[in-house]
């Protein structure tokens, strides 16, 4: 069976997910579509708005055919070790194909700037140190080494956001070794960071800032979702009490600053260059999350990059654990959290072909990876009150999700 691979957050599902879908399976002729999706805690540093199996949900009612996690180690990440982890998981299941949404929609602009990025790659990461050096966020300091090089160009601006994802994926196949064949789409109507609806494919952002803002699903949400997606959304408010947003998790920062050392701080990844002095100095002066984040943004210190920073001191994922799993060139398991019949076929085929165990639920593994899923889906569901939050949590002793 032909396979195409899509790397997904579904933060939430919404119109533009499908198009993406379904246009990925025409371009490549596929008859599987497989999404390697993050868990609880998405690439910005933020708690997805539904937990995973909602999502995963969504996305088997409209035709993707098998559900994947993304381990949270390689989720909450900067570009490259995000693509690094999904593309692992496609290769390890010999996927045929991986298809990105992308500002360019010209996958050749993506293959020509990587010839030209391993040409030069010595003198960008010499650049890039430099200006790093200088103060400038990890974005914008990649930015100005890639146009020293010369790298960026007008088929091919690596300042977008799903550019740059694009190109992380074409380098992680490269450096992988692998033999998936990269392809791209055209992003339509709304852009990556967009805070408005104005169609019915509209940003994951402009939707969860409707929703979270106006604390309903308003019908300017609605038009930019499918039937199923806007189903789970009530589903879950109804189960759980509320959508997961910063706000709800600001006490438990809060709380976590106030109680540890500076030493203590400092062992979590993604505190560096004395950021832990400055969640000392400014923890009690603040009464909210996003008083907090105004408080510690700085040019060097990015929202993304902060938000990134809280989820790990949320999750207690130290520095030591990342680098310990953050090489691995294949998975050490692949979680399934849902397909329907067709993905059934496909799943069971791979598990013939394949040394690497496929598990469904937490208790079919005992990698180190998996306990800090542990922690990270612990930390997720801290926000429920405690009857909801047992029987949300069960769910990952359980499964896969299976759609007819």
């Amino acid at each position: 069976m032909k396979s195409c691979g899509l790397i997904v957050e579904y933060n939430p599902f919404h119109n533009g997910h499908f198009y993406h879908q379904e246009s990925s399976r025409q371009k490549t002729d596929a008859e599987i579509t497989v999404a390697v999706m993050s868990g609880s805690f998405l690439q910005r540093g933020e708690p997805a708005i539904i937990d995973k199996f909602a999502r995963t949900k969504a996305a088997l009612s409209h035709q993707v055919d098998v559900v994947l996690e993304l381990p949270f180690i390689y989720a909450v990440q900067y570009a490259d070790l995000f693509a690094h982890g999904a593309i692992s998981i496609l290769n390890a299941l010999e996927v045929d194909y991986v298809c990105f949404g992308s500002e360019s929609g010209d996958i050749q602009a993506f293959k020509d700037r990587y010839t030209h990025f391993k040409e030069h790659e010595e003198q960008f990461q010499s650049l890039l140190q430099e200006n790093l050096k200088q103060g400038y966020s990890f974005p914008q300091a990649s930015t100005e080494a890639y146009d020293a090089i010369g790298l960026r160009s007008k088929e091919l601006d690596l300042g977008q956001p799903n550019n740059i994802l694009g190109f992380s994926y074409v380098k992680a196949i490269q450096n992988l070794n692998s033999d998936i064949i990269p392809e791209t789409i055209q992003r339509t109507k709304s852009g990556y960071h967009d805070e408005t609806i104005d169609h019915d494919i509209a940003s994951a952002t402009s939707i969860r800032q409707e929703i979270v803002s106006t604390k309903k699903l308003t019908k300017k949400a609605e038009q930019a979702l499918p039937s199923e997606t806007v189903n789970q959304l009530s589903l879950y408010q109804q189960n759980s009490g509320s959508w997961h947003d910063w706000e709800l998790y600001f006490p438990y920062l809060q709380l976590i600053v106030q109680s540890k050392s500076e030493q203590e701080l400092r062992e979590i990844h993604g505190m560096i260059e004395g950021i832990e002095y400055k969640l000392k100095q400014t923890v009690n002066r603040v009464t909210n999350f996003q008083q907090w984040m105004e408080q510690l943004k700085t040019k060097r210190y990015t929202w993304t990059r902060l938000q990134r920073m809280f989820v790990h001191l949320l999750t207690n994922t130290t520095k030591d654990e990342v680098e310990a799993y953050k090489g691995l060139t294949e998975p050490p398991y692949i979680r399934l959290l849902g397909m329907n019949e067709q993905g059934r076929a496909f799943i069971n085929q791979k598990k013939k072909q394949i040394d690497i165990p496929i598990i469904s639920n937490l208790q079919q593994g005992n990698h180190p990876l998996i306990k800090i899923e542990e922690r990270a889906t612990d930390a997720y569901y801290s926000v429920i009150n405690p009857e909801q939050r047992t029987k949300l949590r069960k769910q990952e002793l359980t499964g896969p999700i299976m759609i007819k």
